[in-house]
């Protein structure tokens, strides 16, 4: 599948998939009212106009929705995926075909064709770069260093890009600041909360047909998007167990009601594990080798690297596909372990992600943030900096105000109380 993609206007599976794919966007778009009022001022304002950003992230119909705003605001728009699999093929080629975005992603692409896509959109030398995952910002500074000579600034989504930036700030090798909009708590809070956790079970279910009640899920990891997939699996009827590193998110786990306990002890108990860490190897032989005999295993952090399934396949001497996104090992002794989606993250690669009224909030944040690297970029240092707390709270009440939703205000006895330190009891 490899293509040199360096020259071409857009690489897509198939160009008769864009009437669909402009379809499944308008419908992305009704529910994705902030980024609507967005992409109308950024109409009428221009405050992207003259730049070039490159950008690789999943592209999916809430994706499309943003390139739109993006282009809108006069922005010169390259895109790529960010996962061989979570590619909508349909928007894609709508992308390149109807709104004149260069896209480049293929579903299922090989490794070779993935980082062909990324040179793709580094090719018209961005100006400014939008990542999830930070392979787009590693490539530029390890295969084209030439560009950080010109790139002025960029945007990162997910909390895997953000620990590979912040390390490589902390080496003093970040060539070009960088807003973390994982990090605002309109994105983290409901995204990784709210969007993971809902579109992690969908995937699951979508591949598997599992009954979720009464069943054990082992959810590895109890950041955000754990949290979100403990509480929807629990909803639904599972007995829930989650795996920690971290003393204080373990309490908290605890605290709400789940068990809590080493991958060790939970290996041979669990139904379903899924892992939604952002390390390495969560899920090893040792996990392997004591599973119940049908275990379903998926990840739902970044990379697939959180299942070692180098591992796994030297150690089934019999493999084999049994469903679409199914994979099964068998190991010595007859022991079946079941891998969805090639470890990747499974809400992307057997469902369709996030539902699009919480993508509206991270999205708004990637629009509103790269609208300040634009105006503010020159005074930034070349390190990861957060989303300004105005730009979050004034999502959260966009977000509010579609919803029907109203808050109070201060009186000014209120405010005078607040700022006063004479008043007591």
């Amino acid at each position: 599948m490899a293509t040199d993609v360096s020259q071409p206007s857009y690489h897509v599976a198939d160009i008769k998939l864009s009437d669909s794919g402009v379809q499944r966007i308008e419908w992305a778009e009704r529910f994705m009212p902030v980024l609507r009022d967005i992409r109308a001022r950024f109409s009428k304002e221009k405050p992207l106009k003259g730049t070039k950003v490159a950008a690789c992230l999943h592209v999916t119909t809430e994706t499309a929705n943003l390139m739109r705003t993006l282009k809108e605001g006069g922005a010169e728009v390259y895109l790529c995926a960010s996962n061989p699999l979570s590619t909508q093929d349909d928007v894609a080629a709508a992308l390149s075909v109807h709104y004149g975005i260069p896209t480049f992603a293929i579903k299922g692409e090989d490794n070779e064709s993935y980082y062909s896509h990324i040179r793709a959109v580094l090719a018209p030398s961005p100006d400014y770069t939008m990542d999830d995952g930070a392979d787009l910002v590693t490539l530029v500074h390890t295969e084209r260093k030439e560009l950080l000579k010109t790139i002025k600034g960029g945007t990162e989504e997910t909390s895997t890009g953000v620990i590979r930036l912040r390390s490589m700030e902390a080496n003093k090798v970040l060539g070009f600041p960088v807003i973390a909009v994982n990090d605002a708590k309109t994105k983290h809070f409901f995204d990784n909360r709210y969007g993971t956790g809902q579109s992690t079970v969908d995937g699951i279910v979508r591949a598997t047909n599992v009954l979720i009640a009464g069943s054990t899920w082992v959810v590895a990891g109890y950041g955000w998007c754990g949290r979100g997939l403990a509480m929807r699996a629990r909803g639904m009827g599972a007995n829930v167990i989650v795996t920690e590193i971290e003393p204080l998110a373990a309490l908290e786990a605890v605290m709400d009601g789940f068990r809590v306990m080493p991958m060790a002890e939970a290996a041979p108990l669990g139904d379903v594990f899924v892992t939604l860490t952002g390390n390495l190897h969560v899920l090893r032989r040792e996990h392997f080798e004591h599973m119940k005999d049908g275990a379903i295993v998926c990840n739902s952090g970044h990379f697939n690297v959180e299942l070692d399934l180098d591992t796994l396949g030297k150690i089934a001497p019999e493999r084999r596909k049994v469903r679409e996104f199914v994979e099964e090992f068998k190991l010595p002794g007859g022991k079946r372990v079941f891998v969805l989606g090639e470890g990747r993250l499974i809400n992307l690669a057997a469902a369709e992600g996030h539902p699009a009224m919480v993508m509206d909030m991270s999205f708004a944040n990637q629009a509103l943030s790269m609208e300040y690297m634009i105006k503010n970029g020159p005074k930034l240092e070349k390190k990861v900096y957060v989303v300004p707390n105005d730009i979050d709270r004034e999502i959260a009440r966009l977000k509010l105000a579609t919803m029907g939703s109203n808050i109070d205000t201060l009186t000014p006895e209120q405010v005078a109380y607040l700022a006063s330190w004479e008043a007591g009891t």
